[in-house]
């Protein structure tokens, strides 16, 4: 039995898709989600072997699932969007299947007939980086404005998450495997790396200051030199962080 996932912010399109994947008996649903943040839950809650994903959705749009969820830990992804043809046409050069709404029945067994057989075929040591990077190039095709992360998934405690505006984050510390981030007096977390976060950050907004911190600049009220090139910054609350010299030297012209 094929475990079939659905998330889309459109009640009609959710109905479609259950009931065209509800004539297949080899297929199952064990879900469904009406925005980003309810996908990731699912996801990560149900396990599916397929996720029929909407691109454009509240809170978190589907590219946005795909970077909170990992692609090592994503199913198979079919993206069901309404692009038009010609950014369409970047999903059959990177080879992802997709659904251009409103689609045709024909066209959904002609897809479930490639799910099978991926399914079928698929390698168990699959290499994860192979869909970050195609996801990489489609993002770059489809959405070529995208700019910078505007919102992040975090928990304020266990099993609660919230979207943080990356505008509203003073400061961030990386703390082993985790992330912490402070907000408006706040602190959340997540997994992951100081680096990956680094890169998907507005540089005009924030910089690294050392091994384990990243600043949002608006936040910071003084500089002081320090010892060997480093310096202190004080932020608007107080607090007192060190900017090394090897980050300082990275971002000449800041301030």
């Amino acid at each position: 039995m094929i475990r079939a996932l659905i998330a889309d912010d459109e009640p009609p399109a959710r109905r479609k898709l259950r009931e065209l994947l509800g004539r297949e008996p080899d297929f199952e649903i064990v879900g469904e989600a009406a925005d980003g943040v309810e996908a990731v839950a699912a996801i990560r809650e149900s396990s599916p072997d397929v996720v029929f994903l909407d691109i454009q959705m509240p809170r978190l749009d589907g590219f946005g699932v795909i970077a909170e969820v990992g692609a090592e830990a994503m199913p198979l992804v079919v993206f069901v969007t309404a692009f038009d043809e010609h950014a369409v046409r970047a999903f059959e050069v990177e080879a992802l299947d997709y659904l251009l709404k409103p689609f045709a029945p024909s066209r959904f067994q002609g897809l479930l007939e490639r799910l099978r057989r991926r399914i079928d075929d698929r390698d168990p040591g699959r290499d994860p980086g192979d869909l970050d990077e195609r996801i990489g190039r489609l993002l770059a095709a489809v959405r070529p404005q995208s700019g910078a992360l505007r919102q992040i998934l975090a928990e304020k405690e266990e099993g609660r998450q919230i979207l943080l505006a990356v505008g509203e984050i003073d400061l961030i510390r990386a703390d082993g495997n985790y992330l912490t981030f402070l907000s408006k007096g706040e602190e959340y977390r997540r997994r992951g790396t100081l680096r990956e976060i680094e890169e998907r950050l507005d540089p005009a907004q924030f910089v690294r200051l050392n091994r384990s911190e990243i600043v949002r600049l608006e936040v910071i009220r003084e500089l002081q030199p320090w010892f060997h090139g480093d310096a202190r910054v004080i932020l608007k609350d107080g607090t007192v962080l060190t900017w090394s010299r090897r980050y300082r030297g990275k971002v000449e012209g800041v301030f």
